[in-house]
């Protein structure tokens, strides 16, 4: 019976509140009941207000001025403390509360689990055109046909579970490289069917209305990703851009960022916040050849027709 804190209960109610995935997932893992306490009713878990007081009272006011060098040390101090504190007799039952945990507590407890509890973080992701959804700066593939839904995402320490209504349709490993994808080939459309208006072809003929500088920068994009359906996000990208600052200015941005050889998403937009496509393009100056080097042998080295070279 906890309090409403943030970190277990996610939104108080006195007839149903919600729990916390990862917290709700720890107590089913371990076979225990979460029933909060209602909002401002501490006495609704009067024993355990009373527990607390009582070791700050027992233990932390009798370690206050005592200095820890880590944590085994603190528990060893504490345990000191706890059996005394346990088997001190009550004042007005009988018995102490190692006798009563003996006596009730212990024989209806139950075993631990064979495996520990493995902590892990939920989170909601909806899943993009390109059947990926982004978790962590990572994009991981989930079914087509799931394109639009609303999934919830479970985060262990080494993997990620994607889940649709309560159903897990994706499992991947975990990775950090932000802004790279994990597809799973089974997770593709078979030439498409149900995905047929997105494809490269169609990208690159959509830019080409704009411009052929857009029109190549799309390109160069879809032909750098080992899968072009993971380019199809960044290409979208570009092409609403157009519908922010104009497709005049699109194709000027787009113009410039393939003269300076990075023909991405990022390059283009920021040459359009930083107003750079209403420059002109400095044409690339070509440095004068050297005439004069140590490398350089000249004409005089060779001599006359016929004649040996000094």
């Amino acid at each position: 019976m906890p309090d409403n804190l943030k970190s277990g209960v996610t939104r108080p109610c006195y007839y149903d509140p919600d729990l916390n995935p990862t917290y709700h997932e720890m107590a089913v893992h371990y076979g225990v009941a979460v029933v909060p306490a209602r909002v401002r009713k501490p006495r609704d878990k009067a024993k355990v207000e009373a527990g607390v007081l009582l070791v700050e009272r027992w233990i932390l006011a009798r370690l206050r001025d005592r200095v820890f060098f880590s944590l085994t040390e603190l528990n060893a101090a504490i345990r000191e403390l706890l059996r005394p504190l346990n088997e001190r007799p009550f004042q007005k039952l009988p018995g102490s509360r190692r006798e009563l945990f003996e006596r009730l507590d212990r024989p209806a407890m139950q075993p631990l689990p064979a495996a520990r509890y493995s902590f892990a973080e939920w989170r909601k992701a909806r899943v993009n055109v390109d059947y990926h959804v982004e978790v962590g700066g990572h994009y991981y593939s989930v079914p087509y046909r799931l394109v639009g839904e609303k999934l919830d995402v479970r985060l262990a320490g080494s993997t990620v579970e994607l889940l649709h209504r309560g159903r897990r349709v994706a499992s991947h490993l975990r990775s950090d490289q932000r802004g790279h994808h994990t597809t799973v080939t089974e997770h593709m459309p078979r030439a498409h069917r149900d995905y047929a208006q997105w494809t490269p072809e169609r990208l690159i003929r959509w830019a080409a209305k704009t411009g052929e500088a857009v029109a190549e920068v799309v390109t160069a994009i879809l032909g750098s990703r080992a899968h072009p359906q993971h380019g199809f996000r960044p290409c979208l990208g570009i092409l609403r851009l157009g519908k922010h600052h104009g497709e005049e200015r699109l194709e000027a941005a787009c113009r410039r960022a393939l003269a300076l050889g990075s023909p991405s998403y990022r390059s283009v937009r920021s040459i359009l916040e930083k107003g750079l496509d209403r420059e002109p393009l400095a044409e690339p100056a070509q440095a004068p050849l050297p005439t004069e080097h140590r490398n350089l042998r000249g004409a005089a080295y060779y001599g006359t027709p016929g004649e040996a070279p000094c």
